[in-house]
C-alpha cells in the first residue's frame, strides 16, 4: 500500500470504520438474523429466484464495489457465479441503528472448487411490510486471501529498536539454519494487515515457522526506520508492505524493489508459498 492512500483502504473498511465511531465497544452480534440466513442458503443452492425475493424493488438496492455500482441482478450473479460450495460468515458488527433496519458487516469464505475465497460486505436490510428486504451492500471483490476485518491488531509495535530485533533475529536464525524475512509495514497499512493474516494460516505458517525468523520494522508514516530500507534496499516509495531475506549471517538474500507484495489483498496463497520456498535456507 502507498503511503498516499493510507486513509482509504477499502470501500468495506471506510463503513466498518463509521459503524465502530458511533460507540466505543461494538453490540455483540445477535445468534442469527434469518434474513441473512436466507440469503447465505440462496448463495449456496444457486438459487436465483430466491436471492431476487430478497433484494429491495422499491427502492431498488443499491450494490457498490471498490470500482463501480450494480443493481440487484449484477449483485446475484457475482454472487451465484462464485458456484460455493460451503459458506462460513464472520460477523465482525450487527447493529440496528433506528427501528425496522439492520446493518450486518461480514467477511464471508466461500470454498469452491478448486480453492478458497473471501468477501467483505457491509448490509443494510430494510423492514418493508413484514418482510426484511436488503437495500444496499458494499463489498470487496473475492480474493484468494482473508482479509481484515478491522486494523486494530498491533503488528508494528512502536519504540522498538529494529536494528537490535534482526539482529536477535539473525542470531535465532544461525542457531536453528533459518533465514530472517524483514517485513517494512506499518499498523494503518491495509495490506500488511493481509500480509500477516496470510502467514498465520497453516499451510502458509508451515513454511514459514521452520524456515524464517520473522521481523516486523515499523516505517511510520514513512519517516522510520528509513536507513534500514535503504540498507535492504527496499524503496519506500514502492509502498508496503516490503520484504527483504537475508540469510543467518545477514548477507541480503532478497529485497523487493518494485512492491511486489504492495498489494498483498491481490495475491494468492500460491505466490506467497512459492516466495517462500524460494528464499528459504537449502537443506543440509
Amino acid at each position: 500500500m502507498r503511503l498516499r492512500v493510507q486513509f482509504a483502504p477499502s470501500v468495506f473498511l471506510a463503513l466498518l470504520y463509521a459503524a465502530q465511531s458511533t460507540a466505543q465497544v461494538l453490540p455483540q452480534p445477535p445468534a442469527s438474523f434469518a434474513p441473512l440466513e436466507q440469503w447465505k442458503a440462496g448463495v449456496l443452492a444457486g438459487n436465483a429466484g430466491a436471492l431476487r425475493s430478497l433484494y429491495s424493488s422499491s427502492p431498488p438496492a443499491q450494490i457498490s464495489t471498490t470500482s463501480e455500482q450494480l443493481g440487484a441482478d449484477s449483485d446475484i450473479s457475482f454472487w451465484i457465479g462464485l458456484k460455493a460450495r460451503s459458506i462460513a460468515i464472520q460477523i465482525a458488527q450487527s447493529n440496528s441503528p433506528q427501528p425496522g433496519l439492520q446493518q450486518i458487516i461480514f467477511q464471508a469464505r466461500i470454498r469452491t472448487l478448486p480453492q478458497t475465497v473471501y468477501v467483505a460486505e457491509a448490509q443494510l436490510w430494510q423492514q418493508q411490510g413484514t418482510e426484511w428486504k436488503l437495500v444496499s451492500a458494499k463489498r470487496t471483490e473475492a480474493t484468494k486471501l482473508e482479509q481484515p476485518l478491522s486494523l486494530d491488531a498491533k503488528i508494528y509495535p512502536a519504540g522498538v529498536n529494529a536494528s537490535e530485533e534482526i539482529h536477535s533475529a539473525l542470531l535465532r536464525a544461525a542457531k536453528f539454519h533459518k533465514h530472517v524475512l524483514v517485513v517494512f509495514g506499518a499498523d494503518w497499512c491495509y495490506d500488511c494487515h493481509v500480509l500477516d493474516k496470510a502467514f498465520r494460516r497453516p499451510d502458509i505458517a508451515a513454511v514459514v515457522t521452520p524456515n524464517y525468523e520473522v521481523v516486523h520494522v515499523d516505517v511510520g508514516q514513512g519517516d522510520k526506520n528509513q536507513d534500514l530500507m535503504n540498507q535492504y534496499e527496499v524503496p519506500m516509495k514502492r509502498g508496503i508492505p516490503a520484504i527483504a531475506v537475508l540469510d543467518s549471517s545477514g548477507k541480503l538474500l532478497y529485497s523487493q524493489k518494485n512492491g511486489e507484495f504492495e498489494r498483498a489483498r491481490a495475491l494468492g496463497p500460491e505466490d506467497l508459498l512459492e516466495f517462500l520456498k524460494k528464499w528459504k535456507p537449502q537443506t543440509r
